[in-house]
């Protein structure tokens, strides 16, 4: 008796969206469906091995390089696959959702390349996930404009030549798709995002001089890099473009990852364009890992956690090294300020720290860095302007001086800042504030004068529950307790509400939001990720 053919993907729990069957078609969601059966159980058992290393860094509070794979660092030999000119001047990455005036802008920039996010910068609404998709097709077909409903501002595409590459980044590994169900299993949000991406697009990519880029998130290991590279082998195949059209970025956005930057680097060689230092979910996974690691691992309020820190030195110049001596790029971190309208002061200010952070990342060897908004783009690309020259890049800049020792990674107290009673107040502030409007569907949020996305609130979080399982006492002389955290989360509430007005406050998330920071916040059990509950909350 022969095997029952495979089910159908089915899609559940969604309204339909205009023109969702240009996406969604039977041969997409085929390729998608045939992604999930290969490659979820071992996405699964990657996901396990996470939990395993956590509870022995738990036992341990250390971590250290890896010995099984010392020949691969010792081996001067290999090199990452060489990069497509389309990838070869990376010098400024702008980031920002996929929604149809972001795509427009961003592509209009002036920045080399677009970060194209379905990850921390979308609330994976169904809506999102979908439409998202149907902007970057639209986008490569130049059948992109939009109008702004409120200003009446119209929005068009410039010349192909003017416009930024895109680099596509999926959802993490973590994170389930709960709108497709493939043999009754929800599918992962990354094979959703990758799958439809590719298939729509590889070809056409290829026939404008491109291709199929993608930035990976919150990979932990080299064998989650492995996972990506025999998807990216068999995409190629099932598709029919040539093997190494696919090139990946992967960030470095995790502690672990930090000690296997080579091995992540080798697995996926064919295929590699570079490694990106993510800063805000970098603090969140030492947090996350050495939250039982005692007084030594207990960071200070995170705008005081610069990239100079030493701990953060050491790992954004092994980052630079790394790549450099494989002949990858390196990406620096974000420049999240945004532009006030109103205020010249704060912006020449911000303009100020942003061109130090720009001018010390060019100087130390980076090939490019991020910017959150279109304003920001001149001024990161005179600092790399300044060092570069007409170069491409500078991968020629090895950095054999840098030697970074296994502990200098984790030695958070080697800063010597303290958490301090604003630093909560803020972290209080900028999650409410945030968690509330990815309920509405919003992944990218200004927030004083910041452009604020997941990662955000993930540090927001888990320094509240850091500070209080270590007991902190503040400056003012108040100790980090629930009680706390609780009172000041009730103030910032009132003062929302006196800052929007009673009915503009009864319409949105508030308390919704303000429930989830405090249980993700306050809980003995840590989430793993906030957006793990919080999409369970998410409607559309």
């Amino acid at each position: 008796m022969s095997a029952p053919a495979p089910s159908s993907p089915v899609i559940v729990d969604a309204e339909p969206l205009p023109r969702q069957d240009e996406v969604l078609t039977h041969e997409a969601l085929a390729f998608v469906a045939e992604l999930h059966r290969r490659f979820t159980p071992r996405r699964a058992g990657l996901l396990a091995r996470r939990a395993e290393r956590r509870a022995e860094i738990a036992r341990t509070s250390t971590l250290d390089f890896l010995p099984e794979t010392a020949a691969i660092r010792a081996d001067d030999s290999w090199k990452v696959a060489p990069s497509p000119a389309a990838l070869n001047d990376r010098r400024v990455e702008i980031t920002g959702p996929t929604d149809r005036k972001m795509t427009i802008n961003a592509l209009n920039s002036g920045a080399k390349i677009w970060l194209a996010d379905f990850e921390d910068a979308s609330a994976p609404t169904w809506e999102n996930v979908v439409t998202g998709q149907l902007n970057l097709i639209d986008a490569y077909t130049r059948a992109i404009d939009f109008t702004d409903p409120n200003s009446g501002k119209s929005y068009a595409l410039k010349a192909e030549d003017e416009l930024a590459t895109v680099v596509m980044r999926p959802r993490g590994w973590h994170l389930n798709e709960r709108h497709l169900l493939v043999d009754g299993e929800q599918v992962p949000g990354a094979f959703v995002d990758f799958g439809l991406y590719f298939f729509h697009n590889a070809r056409r990519l290829l026939d404008l001089g491109k291709g199929p880029y993608f930035y990976l998130p919150k990979t932990e290991s080299h064998l989650e890099a492995r996972l990506w590279n025999d998807v990216f082998v068999f995409a190629q195949d099932y598709v029919g473009v040539p093997q190494g059209t696919v090139r990946a970025t992967v960030l470095i956005e995790t502690i672990t990852a930090a000690y296997e930057m080579e091995e992540i680097l080798y697995e996926l060689r064919d295929h590699a364009s570079g490694l990106n230092a993510g800063r805000w979910d970098y603090l969140f996974s030492i947090v996350k890992n050495f939250r039982d690691g005692g007084p030594k691992f207990v960071l200070p309020d995170r705008n005081a956690v610069t990239m100079t820190a030493p701990f953060m030195r050491a790992y954004t110049e092994l980052l630079v090294r790394t790549c450099h001596k494989r002949g990858a790029h390196a990406i620096g971190g974000m420049a999240a300020f945004i532009p006030s309208r109103r205020d010249e002061a704060v912006n020449k200010v911000a303009f100020e720290k942003v061109k130090a952070d720009k001018d010390r990342e060019a100087g130390d060897g980076f090939d490019g860095s991020w910017v959150a908004h279109p304003d920001l783009v001149p001024i990161a690309m005179a600092s790399f302007d300044a060092v570069l020259g007409e170069k491409p890049n500078q991968k020629d800049r090895l950095r054999e001086d840098v030697d970074v020792k296994a502990a200098d990674l984790i030695a958070v107290d080697s800063l010597h800042a303290k958490p301090t009673y604003p630093g909560l107040v803020n972290a209080v502030q900028v999650g409410i504030r945030y968690i509330e409007a990815w309920l509405r569907g919003l992944g990218a949020v200004a927030i004083f004068n910041l452009m604020e996305d997941a990662a955000t609130a993930e540090i927001s979080r888990s320094q509240i529950w850091q500070w209080i399982n270590a007991g902190v006492e503040f400056e003012n002389g108040e100790k980090a307790t629930p009680e706390l955290a609780r009172k000041v989360a009730a103030e910032e509430l009132e003062n929302i509400r006196a800052e929007i007005g009673a009915d503009a406050f009864a319409a949105g998330h508030w308390q919704q939001a303000h429930d989830l920071l405090l249980e993700v916040a306050l809980d003995d059990d840590y989430a793993d990720f906030l957006t793990l509950p919080a999409y369970e909350q998410l409607r559309g």
